[in-house]
């Protein structure tokens, strides 16, 4: 069924479907048109992501070339600077734009990776907690409890100097340690579920358990879990920035923003560039995510607007 279908073509009911997916569309375009913040949000979301993709055509200076005759200039409009590094060079004489560009990646991957594991984790338990509640409820609670007493940085430096700084070991490790947060949310909202009628209807047919509970329940929660993980991204994002700053996050070659801080953390007096362009990079990325989820939970959660007005 092509998107040029005439309306009186359509099998019926299809019509409706259509409808109603249209007006949904509108009410979302508008409701973003006149949040002045969730359009900033989705505007830098869509640059950075843009940015992450096509690095390589973006970048104007291969991001690993050294250069020591070119070492530490300063961004092109200050005096010294060359036209052909915009934002100046590091102490290897790399040019800091393009590897900027490129740390993009590293950031979008890890924060979305992490909080993608992070997400499956704690919606699986706190579904199998509010649904089924008993022993398994108790036990997972009290497991949870006891990680959310835990500092989350603590335990990424313990597991990360464990088993080593990697792209993959920080996806897992930042996902192991924060699926706590989804759990409560998802077991609290599926325990003000299960009573619901449509509920009822289903298990007096005879619909087995998990259907209930992944087709039934959790999609009517979906919409509060994609604005949590939304916001969650940024924190992710954050906490790489973190641990790469510290040492024990990305390690190079690989670029990212937080390894790139904890190079420039040295030349802070005389070379300001090296860490304020990176830094200034996760501010804006951050910023953007945040802006974009206040503007999903003023959509989908009608409550937070009223505790707004």
């Amino acid at each position: 069924m092509s998107l040029n279908t005439p309306l009186d073509s359509m099998p019926p009911g299809m019509e409706y479907d259509v409808a109603k997916k249209t007006n949904r569309f509108v009410f979302l375009l508008k409701s973003l048109l006149r949040s002045k913040t969730g359009l900033i949000g989705l505007l830098i979301v869509i640059g950075v992501v843009f940015t992450a993709l096509f690095a390589p055509q973006l970048a104007p200076q291969s991001p690993y070339t050294i250069d020591l005759d070119k070492m530490l200039l300063p961004p092109a409009w200050m005096e010294g600077g060359n036209p052909d590094h915009l934002l100046g060079t590091d102490n290897l004489g790399r040019d800091v734009f393009s590897r900027i560009l490129y740390g993009s990646r590293i950031s979008l991957i890890v924060g979305i990776c992490a909080v993608a594991v992070a997400g499956a984790i704690g919606a699986f338990l706190g579904v199998i907690c509010g649904y089924y509640g008993g022993i398994a409820d108790h036990i997972i609670m009290r497991i949870v409890e006891a990680l959310i007493a835990l500092p989350n940085i603590l335990l990424m430096l313990v597991f990360v100097s464990v088993f080593g700084p990697s792209v993959l070991t920080l996806i897992l490790v930042m996902g192991g340690t924060t699926w706590t947060g989804y759990t409560r949310l998802i077991r609290g909202e599926v325990l003000s579920l299960r009573e619901r009628d449509f509920v009822r209807a289903a298990r007096s047919i005879g619909t087995k358990d998990r259907v209930i509970m992944f087709r039934h329940i959790l999609a009517n929660v979906f919409s509060t879990f994609i604005v949590v993980c939304t916001m969650n991204v940024a924190g992710a994002i954050l906490s790489e920035a973190s641990l790469s700053f510290l040492g024990l996050g990305i390690q190079p070659p690989t670029i990212s923003w937080g390894y790139m801080l904890n190079e420039g953390r040295t030349y802070l007096a005389t070379s300001w560039w090296l860490a304020t362009f990176p830094g200034l990079a996760i501010t804006m990325t951050v910023l953007g995510i945040i802006f974009l989820g206040d503007w999903l939970r003023d959509v989908f959660d009608p409550r937070s607007q009223g505790r707004r007005s």
